[in-house]
């Protein structure tokens, strides 16, 4: 698995490493009970600092889609894919009652940022 960050981008480099994972997971690139690439390494290829790794590992512990076990790394958990199927449908969901609503996707996008933490 190749992750890549953009120093430049606005998105925390922390937040750019999750997004790869979570998609790496709903893709099937990574499988149930697979490691994540220890967070000293990962953090040595891209030119991180090891703490934004784990901060990202965190994140998707968080969501339920890895494990962290002391000592032996990170895993994608075996109900990853449903954790990531069950968020799609909702979003689907989400979708299908703003169109009813005549809701523009630039508004839909703008609450859900605001209710994520972002800044719009």
């Amino acid at each position: 698995m190749l992750f890549r960050v953009d120093q430049e981008s606005p998105v925390s480099l922390a937040d750019q490493i999750a997004v790869q994972v979570r998609a790496a997971i709903a893709s099937d690139d990574l499988a149930a009970g697979e490691r994540l690439p220890p967070a000293r390494e990962l953090a040595k290829s891209l030119r991180v600092n090891m703490h934004t790794v784990l901060r990202a590992y965190q994140q998707l512990r968080d969501e339920g889609l890895i494990e962290m076990r002391q000592g032996r790394g990170a895993f994608v958990r075996d109900d990853a894919g449903t954790t990531l199927l069950r968020v799609s449908e909702l979003a689907s969901q989400l979708v299908a009652e703003a169109k009813k609503l005549g809701l523009a996707p630039a508004d839909v996008h703008a609450r859900i940022d605001r209710l994520m933490g972002g800044t719009a």
